[in-house]
Parts: structure tokens; C-alpha cells; sequence
């Protein structure tokens, strides 16, 4: 039996081999990252700005690719289609991972096909409206809400996103019914508040700043925990009476599931390196955004949670997808 043992030895360290040899290969070529925002928005630019760092830890060129459209399920379905070999990276978002899957049955599931490499930045939102509005708090959005149902109108960027919770965590905390408006971008959705073609919406925080410093927008209230750095004076959703109006816009990177586990932790460590590059982190702050250091597992954990709390909401709103 000892050529038995010999044999078993000789297979194992074979793969030993051959896993040091992926993790020594890879990457060989250029990665391929898809995102499902449109290009051109700042959500797009914050993802072309850790492409930077990360080709620094790879030795690679990052390729991204824009598949917009559908809340983000178009591009997280063309990702979930791809080789599970690390040369195709997925930018996951909230809206794709924690509130669609909730009331849609897509053709990926967010838990099995994709492994989880960190989140790389984060973005509480802003209720704003047009600075020529009369409306100036939120108790007075409310008051005219609850006065005119179903006549003020709320942009959003798209069904299921992030934005459009907000609009339902809003219209449920507040007993108030709105219009919602769904655009296929956060950007088109601020423009049409800038243009006076919709009276109110939720946006990202980076993303609104310029026009509150302009004096074309006028912030009501943020959906984070606490205060923002960058808005000092607005009150959070908490203080003004609606603590259930919670939410944080994220982005990570995932792999495919499947993926070789050297090639795994090659990426992860990537990313980490990323989430803590100096300049990455300036050009971030430059933008108005914060980045994220939530590192692989405790990003999976964090998904898992988020996942789980709001479902019900989602699901009892009565959401559909086209």
C-alpha cells in the first residue's frame, strides 16, 4: 500500500503546485469590471477612481464597463454570465444586492453567485428640493404632502435603488402618498429637481453638495445615522421625528463564486490595499465621497444584515419591475 500513500502525497502537493502557480499567474491579462451605473455620473467616476490603485496591486490594466439600465440588474446579470476565473469583477451596489432581489426574481442570486471582496465606498443621501421651493423642512414637506396626496412628485434614480427606498421608507414612516419618478440615473433625477420638473428628491450626498453650496438646492434632511461632515447644519431623518428613514448607498467589488481561492485572496488583498491608498482616499475626499474599509467577510455580513431588514419593507411596497 506504501505506492498508495505515495500516490495521495504526490496528487496533493500537485495541487499545492498548481495553486501557487494560479496565484503566481494571475493576473496575466487585463480584469474586465462591470458596472451597472450609467457612465458619466458620479457614482461611475468613483469607481473609475480606485481602478487606479488597484491596477498598482495587480500589475494589470482595469477595463470598466458600463451595463446600466433595469434598477442595475442588467449589468449584474451580464457579470453573473462571465467565466468565474477573476477577469471579471463586479461594482455591487445596494439597489442590486439588498432591496431588488427582495420582490424580483432575476437570473443571479447575490449570495450564491458572487464572493464578496470589500466594500469601496459609501454615500449617505440628502432630501433636497429646489432652493425656489416654499418647502424648507421636512415637517413642511409633510404638512403639504399630507394636504395635496398624491400630488408632489420625488425623483428617483431608478426602481429599487436606493433612492426609491428612501421615497418608500418616507411615504411609510410618514403616512403621506407622492409620486415617484424613476429615472435611469441619480444624475438625470437631480437635473429634472434642478429644472423644476420634479419638486423633491433623494440623492447621494457627494452628489448634491455642489448644487447645496451653489444655492439651487435646498437640503431638508440626510438618512444617515448621524450628521454629515460635509452638510454640518442638516439635520439627520432621526432628529427630525422619522428615524425608519435609514438608508446608505454602497458599492463593493465581487468576484464570481467559483473563482480559484489564490486568485480569491489575491484580489481581496487588492482591495484592502485599495480601500487604504492614500490617493485614492484624497481624490475620494476631492469628489465629496467617503471611501469604505469594510473589509471581504465582514462586507458579506453586512449585505446578509441589510438584506434581511429591509425585504419586508420592499416587499410590502409594492414594487414592480418591467
Amino acid at each position: 500500500m506504501a505506492w498508495v500513500a505515495k500516490a495521495v502525497l504526490t496528487v496533493l502537493a500537485l495541487g499545492i503546485m498548481n495553486t501557487g502557480a494560479v496565484a503566481d499567474e494571475y493576473p496575466s491579462r487585463p480584469v474586465r469590471i462591470i458596472t451597472a451605473m450609467a457612465a458619466g455620473g458620479l457614482s461611475d467616476r468613483a469607481i473609475r477612481l480606485i481602478t487606479d490603485p488597484l491596477e498598482r496591486q495587480l500589475g494589470q490594466p482595469l477595463i470598466v464597463e458600463n451595463r446600466s439600465g433595469a434598477g442595475g440588474v442588467i449589468g449584474t446579470e451580464v457579470a453573473a454570465r462571465a467565466p468565474a476565473d477573476g477577469y471579471t469583477l463586479l461594482v455591487s451596489m445596494a439597489s442590486t444586492f439588498s432591496i431588488i432581489p427582495a420582490v424580483k426574481k432575476a437570473s443571479y442570486d447575490p449570495l450564491k453567485d458572487f464572493v464578496p471582496l470589500g466594500q469601496i465606498w459609501y454615500a449617505p443621501q440628502a432630501l433636497v428640493v429646489r432652493s425656489k421651493s416654499s418647502i424648507k423642512t421636512v415637517a413642511e414637506l409633510v404638512a403639504y404632502a399630507k394636504a395635496n396626496p398624491g400630488k408632489l412628485s420625488f425623483a428617483s434614480a431608478g426602481n429599487g435603488t436606493s433612492t426609491h427606498l428612501s421615497i418608500l421608507l418616507l411615504t411609510r414612516e410618514a403616512a403621506i402618498d407622492v409620486i415617484h419618478v424613476p429615472y435611469r440615473s441619480g444624475g438625470q433625477s437631480v437635473a429634472d429637481v434642478l429644472g423644476g420638473q420634479v419638486e423633491a428628491v433623494f440623492s447621494d450626498i457627494s452628489a448634491l453638495v455642489p448644487h447645496i453650496q451653489s444655492g439651487t438646492l435646498t437640503p431638508l434632511a440626510v438618512t444617515a445615522p448621524q450628521r454629515s461632515p460635509l452638510l454640518p447644519n442638516v439635520p439627520t431623518m432621526a432628529e427630525v421625528g422619522l428615524p425608519g428613514v435609514s438608508t446608505i448607498n454602497w458599492f463593493g467589488l465581487h468576484a464570481l463564486a467559483g473563482t480559484p481561492p489564490a486568485v480569491l485572496e489575491r484580489l481581496k488583498a487588492a482591495v484592502r490595499a485599495a480601500q487604504l491608498d492614500p490617493a485614492y482616499k484624497a481624490a475620494l475626499a476631492k469628489n465629496s465621497m467617503t471611501t469604505g474599509t469594510v473589509g471581504a467577510e465582514r462586507f458579506a455580513e453586512m449585505i446578509q444584515e441589510e438584506s434581511q431588514r429591509l425585504a419586508p419593507v420592499v416587499r410590502s411596497s409594492g414594487i414592480t419591475f418591467n
